[in-house]
C-alpha cells in the first residue's frame, strides 16, 4: 500500500545548510520554549521578574565601590551609575545568550532523544527569551539616562543611536555562535565546560565594561582588546548615548564579519554533532 507521509525527515546535504522554512514551521514551538525559559527561570523565586532589575542595580553598586571608589578608575566624565549600567546591560545579554545556549545538548538530551524538531529551535528560543530581559534592563538604563540628563550631566545623544538594533543583533549573533560552538564541543568532552566558564569570566575584564578605552595605553594590550569583537559593540553603544568613547566603522565592521564567520562555523559544527550526539551525550 502506498503511504502519503505528512513529514519527510532528510539529512542535511551540506553541513552549513539551514532549513529556514522548517524552522519557521516550528515557530509555535519557539514561542513555547520562550515562555518556558522565562517562567522556569523565576518560577520558584520570591521576587520573580524583579531580579531583571535588581541584578544590574546590585552589579552597578559593586562596580561603583570596587572600580569607581577603590580603584579610582575614570569614566570619562560620565556619571558612574550610568557608565557601568551601559556596559553591564550589553554584557548581561551577551553572556546570558552564550551561557544558556552552550548547554543546548546536555540540558535537552531527554527531549532530543524522544521527539524530532529542528535542534536550532532551542538556542534560537534562548536568544529571543533573553531579549525580553535586555529590553527590561535597557528601559532601566533609559530611565537613569533621562534622570542624569535632566540634572545636567554631560551626555550627548547622537545619530549613532540608530545603530542600536544592529548592535543588539550582533550581540545575539555572537552569543548564539559561541554558544552552539561550545555546546557542540562539550557534548563529548564535559570537562571543557569548566574551562569555558573560566574563560567567559575573564572575558568580561577584557571588554571595556568597567573602564573606558581612553584608559588603555597604545600598544599590544589595546590591540588585544580591540580584537575582542564585543569591544566595538559596547563602545559604540556608549558613544551613541554619551558622545564619549571609542567609535570606528572599521572596528564595527570587523565585529560584524567576526559574527558572520562565527555563526557559519558554529552551524557547521552544530549540524555535524547533532547527527550522533545521542551516542555520546
Amino acid at each position: 500500500m502506498n503511504k502519503n507521509w505528512t513529514l519527510i525527515i532528510k539529512p542535511h546535504q551540506k553541513l552549513w545548510q539551514i532549513d529556514f522554512k522548517e524552522i519557521w514551521r516550528y515557530r509555535d514551538l519557539i514561542s513555547l520554549f520562550i515562555k518556558r525559559n522565562i517562567i522556569v527561570q523565576y518560577k520558584q523565586t520570591i521576587l520573580g521578574p524583579l531580579w531583571f532589575i535588581i541584578q544590574p542595580i546590585l552589579t552597578v553598586m559593586m562596580n561603583m565601590v570596587v572600580f569607581g571608589g577603590i580603584a579610582k578608575m575614570s569614566t570619562d566624565g560620565i556619571p558612574q551609575p550610568l557608565f557601568y549600567l551601559a556596559g553591564n546591560v550589553c554584557w548581561f545579554y551577551f553572556s546570558d545568550c552564550l551561557n544558556q545556549t552552550s548547554s543546548t545538548f546536555t540540558a535537552n538530551q531527554g527531549m532530543f532523544g524522544k521527539v524530532y524538531f529542528p535542534r536550532l529551535v532551542v538556542p534560537i528560543s534562548t536568544v529571543l527569551s533573553n531579549l525580553l530581559r535586555f529590553i527590561i534592563q535597557f528601559t532601566l538604563f533609559i530611565a537613569m539616562y533621562i534622570y542624569f540628563f535632566n540634572v545636567g550631566a554631560p551626555l550627548h545623544l547622537n545619530a549613532y543611536i540608530l545603530l542600536l538594533p544592529l548592535l543588539v543583533l550582533m550581540m545575539a549573533g555572537l552569543g548564539l555562535g559561541f554558544g552552539i560552538l561550545i555546546s557542540s564541543m562539550t557534548t563529548k568532552y564535559r570537562d571543557l565546560t569548566v574551562l569555558f566558564g573560566f574563560i567567559v569570566s575573564l572575558w568580561m575584564y577584557a571588554t571595556p565594561i568597567v573602564y573606558p578605552m581612553s584608559m588603555v595605553p597604545d600598544g599590544r594590550l589595546k590591540m588585544a582588546i580591540l580584537l575582542n569583537p564585543l569591544t566595538s559593540i559596547i563602545e559604540t553603544f556608549k558613544y551613541s548615548f554619551f558622545g564619549e568613547g571609542y567609535f570606528s566603522w572599521g572596528a564595527l565592521s570587523y565585529s560584524f564579519a567576526f559574527m558572520c564567520i562565527l555563526l557559519l562555523l558554529g552551524i557547521v559544527v552544530f549540524n555535524r554533532v547533532q547527527r550522533s550526539f545521542m551516542d555520546t551525550v
